[in-house]
């Protein structure tokens, strides 16, 4: 779509890298991203030298607090969330050094990420990956869940996920 000069249209910037975060499962890597993630990713980095791997391994919560992050980053990487270190604005190839310092491959730390074993999300990769089949949009997944919901009120049925022994849905 062109504008009647012939150039194509302005586009908020903002609004369409907002758009990256309604892919399930998925983190786009933003400018927006990377400044959250700048002390994440530089403490990932020190684990390069050999020195630095001994220091935080001997005392992780002392390491941590030399480095500028937030409590919520340094709780991420205490509990080894990797989900969530990439949420807070960590980048996958820099955490990589935290998993080579816990001894884990490449392999076993993200498939510790989807909930699968090492050997399951290696056969799904070898396999090509996930499907790119479903729905595409955390959007859409919320909007078919209130649907599924209204659908099972409406039959008298207990919605998908909820316990059918718990008439008051306190869960």
């Amino acid at each position: 779509m062109m504008t009647t000069d012939g150039k194509p249209p302005v586009r908020d910037i903002h609004a369409y890298l907002a758009e990256f975060d309604d892919i399930p499962g998925t983190r786009v890597y933003t400018a927006k991203r990377a400044r959250a993630g700048y002390h994440i990713n530089q403490f990932a980095m020190s684990l390069m030298r050999p020195e630095n791997r001994v220091r935080f391994k001997a005392g992780e919560r002392a390491y941590l607090d030399e480095w500028k992050l937030t409590e919520d980053q340094k709780q991420a990487i205490l509990n080894r969330d990797y989900n969530r270190c990439l949420d807070l604005g960590g980048n996958i190839y820099f955490l990589a050094k935290l998993f080579s310092t816990d001894g884990q491959s490449f392999l076993q730390a993200v498939g510790t990420m989807t909930g699968m074993t090492p050997e399951a999300y290696q056969a799904m990769m070898v396999a090509g990956g996930r499907s790119p089949e479903g729905v595409r949009s955390t959007k859409q997944q919320a909007a078919l869940a209130a649907v599924a919901a209204a659908a099972a009120e409406t039959a008298g049925a207990p919605a998908p996920g909820t316990d059918s022994h718990d008439p008051e849905g306190s869960r």
